[in-house]
Order: C-alpha cells, then sequence, then structure tokens
C-alpha cells in the first residue's frame, strides 16, 4: 500500500518461485522488482543469493512488526550489499550445507545504520 500512496503502480507475481514478491512501475520505462521480509523482533534476516541477485532495480522491503506502535518500514537497494558491514552481511558457507546469502543484521546497535533506508526516504527519492 505504501508504494501506491508514493504513486507507483504495484503487480503481484503469480508464482514466488524466483523470490520476488511484486514489481512495482514507477513510469512506463521504470520497474522494480521487491522481495518483503518481516520480523517481529529484532533477528538476523537473509536473502539466498541465487534468488537475490545485486542489481539496481531490485530492492529488499523491510517490515519490522512493533509491539505496541505502527511497523517500520524500510527500503533497502540489493546494491547496499555490495559493501558489507555490520548491518549488511555477506556469507558464502564455502564447504558447508548452507547455501550463500546476503544478511541484515537487525540489532539495537544497527537500528541507526538502517535509518537511511526508511521507506519514505528512499521512495520519494527513486
Amino acid at each position: 500500500m505504501n508504494f501506491v500512496l508514493h504513486g507507483f503502480d504495484v503487480y503481484s507475481s503469480e508464482v514466488d518461485d524466483r523470490g520476488i514478491d511484486f514489481v512495482v512501475r514507477q513510469n512506463d520505462h521504470t520497474f522494480y522488482d521487491i522481495q518483503v521480509k518481516s520480523v517481529r523482533n529484532l533477528n538476523y534476516i537473509f536473502f539466498r543469493k541465487e534468488h537475490f541477485e545485486l542489481r539496481d532495480n531490485l530492492f529488499a522491503a523491510i517490515v519490522l512488526f512493533n509491539p505496541s506502535s505502527e511497523p517500520d518500514l524500510y527500503l533497502v537497494p540489493s546494491k547496499s550489499w555490495l559493501f558489507p558491514n555490520e548491518l549488511f552481511i555477506s556469507r558464502d558457507y564455502e564447504g558447508k550445507k548452507s547455501q550463500p546469502e546476503w544478511g541484515l543484521n537487525l540489532c539495537t546497535k544497527n537500528l541507526p545504520l538502517i535509518d537511511k533506508y526508511s521507506f519514505d526516504k528512499i521512495a520519494a527519492n527513486i
């Protein structure tokens, strides 16, 4: 709904087999793929690298549910993972069973780092 409020057209995915939950259209020539993750508590969330290929038109929409207020919404450009730090994690698990992943380390210490990706700020500037 927030995408619609910012003037985007929203198209849902019939099948989520490529890690895309929906597509938004900004104008006749500009489309963005959106992968949504939601959490109830500060936690680590991840996107499998095989389905979340870093590119200009891919975003992670993060919904952080709060017990006594509206959820916090973030819109993270996928290319943010090109520069791993305390918030943006890259794990390859070489020689292990787990699949390579891009992670987001949501914790109290990292909340100031994700603030610049608030949904309203990013949606207004893409």
